[in-house]
Formats: C-alpha cells, sequence, structure tokens
C-alpha cells in the first residue's frame, strides 16, 4: 500500500509539474500525521527531483508543554534523517492581542514570516526556484470547501487551494486522510496529535468530526473525492473568469491608480462585470482580501443611481457615478471649514483624531442584536453613500422613529443629555448631512436591525473622549 501511495504522489508531482525548476523546498512540519507523511515522501522523492530539503517547525507559543512535545520529535527526526531545520518560537497570543488579530490569523502571519525567513537564508541566485510544502489533504479542502460554502462565497472559495501556485506545493493534495494514516502505519513514521483537533470549538473541527463523515456514511462514501474532483473544475471556470476579467479592467484603466468602467461595459454578463472590477480593485491594492461580493454588487448597483453618488470600499478606494459610468480611484479625506471628515472603510479599521473605528460585515441570521454603547449594528443594504466620521455640522439630522421623522443632531445631542462642552468635539457616523450614529449615543431608526436585514455594519469604537 505505501508504494502504491509512493507512486500517487509521484504522478500528481509530475502532472502539476510541482518540482520544475526546483532547487529548494522547505517543507512545513507541525509533528502531525500529515506532515510527518509529507515530509517522508519528500525525502523518498528528493533524489529524483535534485531538490535541498529543509524543514520549518513554528512553535506557537499556545499549548504549553505538548507544543514542546512536538518540537521535540519535528527536531530529533530532522536530526536522523540528516535534514536541517529551522525552529521558530513565536508567542502568538501577545502577537494576536498586539496586532488586534485573531489567533488563526496571526498564526498564519507568523508561520509566513518563518517561511520567508529560512528561503532568505538558504536561496542563492541562479539556482532555481524555492518553494514551500504543506500538507493540505483532500480531506482538508473538502473541509474548507464546505466551511465557504455555508458563510457564503463565490468561485474562487470553492477551489481555495492549488497543488501549486505562487510559490506553495501541496504535494499530499491528492491523498485522503485515511491514505495517509496508512502510510504512516506502515511506513512506521512517528507522528503527535494536536490536542486542539479534538475539540468541537472550532468550526472546522465541527465540520470533520460531525459533518463529512455523515456525508461520506449516508450519502456516498467517495464524498470527498467528488469535492474536490469538482473543486478541480471550479478553479478551472475561475482561472477563465479571471483572464476575461484582466482584459476587461485592463480596458477600463484610465492611468495607473484609476478604473472607469462605461455604459457598455455594464452591458456585459453580470458574472464578467464582478471578476473586472475584482480586478480592478486588485491592480490598485495588490489584493483583494476585504472585498467581498456585497461591496462588488455595490458598485453595480451605484451605476443606477444619479451622478455624483459615491460608496466607500475596502483598502482606501472610492466608487463613484459619473457622466460616463462608474469610476474607482483612491478615496480622498475631505475637509470643510468646520471640521475634517475622514471616510469609514468597510469592513476595515479607521485611525482618526476622533479615535478608532473597526467596522466588518456579515450576514443576519437572527442572531441576538448587539446592545453594547460603543458597538453598534446597522442594515449595510440600507446605506446608499460613504459613510465620513467627522462631528457636527449645520444641517445633521438623525431619523427618530419609524415613520421618518427626522430631528436637528443638536436637540438629539441635548436629549441624550450630552454635556455642552462634549458636543463640538462628539464623533459622528454620517453620511452627508443624515447622521447614522452618534458615537456612545443613538443610532438611526432608517438602518436599525429588522427581520428582512440579509447583510450587517458592525461599527466598534475605541479611543477618543466619548470613550468609557
Amino acid at each position: 500500500m505505501q508504494e502504491k501511495i509512493y507512486t500517487k504522489v509521484c504522478t500528481f508531482a509530475e502532472k502539476n509539474r510541482i518540482f520544475d525548476r526546483c532547487s529548494l523546498v522547505v517543507a512545513g512540519v507541525s509533528g502531525g500525521g500529515d506532515s510527518m507523511a509529507m515530509l517522508d515522501l519528500l525525502r523518498r522523492m528528493q533524489k529524483q527531483y535534485g531538490y535541498e530539503l529543509q524543514v520549518v517547525h513554528v512553535n506557537h507559543g499556545i499549548r504549553g508543554m505538548e507544543a514542546e512535545r512536538d518540537q521535540m520529535l519535528v527536531e530529533k527526526t530532522c536530526k536522523d534523517q540528516g535534514i536541517p531545520c529551522q525552529t521558530y518560537c513565536y508567542d502568538v497570543p501577545g502577537l494576536s492581542a498586539l496586532w488586534k488579530n485573531g489567533l488563526e490569523e496571526t498564526g498564519r502571519k507568523v508561520r509566513k514570516e518563518a517561511f520567508c525567513k529560512t528561503i532568505a537564508k538558504t536561496e542563492r541566485a541562479g539556482q532555481g526556484r524555492s518553494v514551500i510544502a504543506l500538507a493540505h489533504n483532500k480531506n482538508d479542502l473538502a473541509e474548507t470547501i464546505l466551511h465557504h460554502l455555508c458563510r457564503g462565497t463565490g468561485l474562487r472559495g470553492l477551489s481555495p487551494m492549488k497543488p501549486e501556485k505562487d510559490g506553495i506545493i501541496r504535494p499530499v493534495l491528492c491523498l485522503e486522510r485515511k491514505e495517509i494514516d496508512e502510510y504512516l502505519k506502515e511506513r512506521q513514521i512517528p507522528c503527535v496529535l494536536d490536542s486542539s483537533n479534538l475539540e468541537d470549538e472550532y468550526t472546522r473541527n465541527r465540520i470533520r468530526h460531525h459533518v463529512l463523515p455523515v456525508l461520506e456514511a449516508e450519502i456516498n462514501e467517495r464524498a470527498v473525492n467528488h469535492m474536490t474532483e469538482t473543486s478541480e473544475l471550479i478553479g478551472q471556470a475561475d482561472e477563465y473568469l479571471s483572464h476575461q476579467g484582466i482584459q476587461l479592467a485592463e480596458a477600463a484603466r484610465t492611468e495607473e491608480k484609476n478604473f472607469l468602467f462605461l455604459d457598455d461595459f455594464f452591458e456585459k454578463e453580470e458574472i464578467l462585470q464582478k471578476y473586472a472590477i475584482r480586478e480592478a480593485v486588485e491592480l490598485l491594492t495588490g489584493n483583494v482580501r476585504d472585498l467581498s461580493m456585497i461591496h462588488v454588487k455595490k458598485v453595480m448597483d451605484l451605476y443606477r443611481s444619479c451622478t455624483g453618488a459615491k460608496i466607500s470600499l475596502p483598502l482606501g478606494l472610492l466608487a463613484e457615478r459619473t457622466y460616463e459610468g462608474i469610476r474607482i480611484t483612491a478615496a480622498k479625506v475631505q475637509e470643510t471649514p468646520e471640521n475634517k471628515e475622514y471616510l469609514l472603510p468597510v469592513p476595515g479599521v479607521l485611525n482618526c483624531p476622533y479615535g478608532c473605528f473597526e467596522t466588518k460585515i456579515f450576514h443576519w441570521s437572527d442572531q441576538k442584536i448587539c446592545e453594547k454603547k460603543y458597538t453598534k449594528w446597522l442594515d449595510y443594504d440600507k446605506i446608499k453613500y460613504d459613510i465620513s466620521v467627522r462631528t457636527r455640522k449645520t444641517g445633521d439630522y438623525l431619523i427618530v422613529n419609524s415613520s421618518g421623522q427626522r430631528k436637528k443632531i443638536t436637540r438629539c445631542m441635548i436629549d441624550e443629555k450630552i454635556p455642552r462642552e462634549y458636543r463640538e468635539s462628539l464623533p459622528l457616523a454620517a453620511a452627508g448631512n443624515e447622521v447614522l450614529w452618534m458615537v456612545g449615543g443613538r443610532i438611526n431608526e432608517r438602518y436599525k436591525i429588522t427581520s428582512e436585514t440579509k447583510n450587517v455594519l458592525e461599527i466598534k469604537y475605541q479611543g477618543g473622549k466619548c470613550n468609557e
């Protein structure tokens, strides 16, 4: 069985050309079964492909003695087999708090840093390319597909792992977890079990422990294989549409930091419009990680608005309806004689003299409405224009009841018993003269969450004179 698996991995590597012109493979090895099996396979294939093999192990500083056990196993295995090994230790919980990221996101960042450091130390000019090897398998891919599908995703989210892309290879992506277990057993390869993988606290673990087993037992025993085959087809479709999107985006480029999508663009197939807008954002910023399909749809909806209408996009971009079509460019901070306005990125973080504002968007599914004083939820689909952060100015108003009655913001401040000395400096989240939220006080009735709400905008405020 082990030779059959080895041949399968070699065939997979040849088909996807993952070792082409490869002089250095840096393998991420945690000590778990998947990565230890991958390390053994890479060592066996080393002679055939002629690459240098090195190992990176990252101790995240989370699981105490268990993490030290993992580190010792990886280091001993590499020493016994003569494989260079670099161990990096990070205080991920501390860095997570410092960077204001989740543990998972912080873990990804430090692992990327560890790989980059190792490649920088080892890579030599003119000797081929260096790649990072990750031990994702078919089950990992199926779990990720289900996770993305349940949260909402485009085609790209249904083809999230490639055998080789952007310097990352996945040599065991052709194997199911049960094949890896069999390989470990037959080859008598030592490995460890991460106890956090047994807990149902994480969504991925619940999918692994409960959803996939039911699919395989009660729907189709080859469910994992079928999902990975479908993911490959979806990936091919996504690549084709991305290519079409790039061509349309390039045709709309008017200068380096400016795209103008003309009227005839909005007569094209809707899916091509979506891909072109995403590609324009990527060309402007270098990534589309914070751009959701909600933002893309808002750009498309903006075309049906009146000239001059604007919306802010993540990554500091602005979309504006012009006479010719839709212009996407870098947002500019606006100034008025009374005060300064700061465009609020959605989603994203704004640090300005009025404090720190953090926003995110999520799908509404009848959750308990947030009642915190400095965190508010608004119906995102009802917000048609840019949100800015500023202090009060003449003409500001708030909708105070369900019938749409307006009240001047100064009157609202009096009703909220805000001290006179703080009224001029109180931060407001506003769209034009319509105030959405008096920070620390009430929100606009028009944008309150209802049973018809689909997408929620969360605004969280930290710092400033109004902070508790």
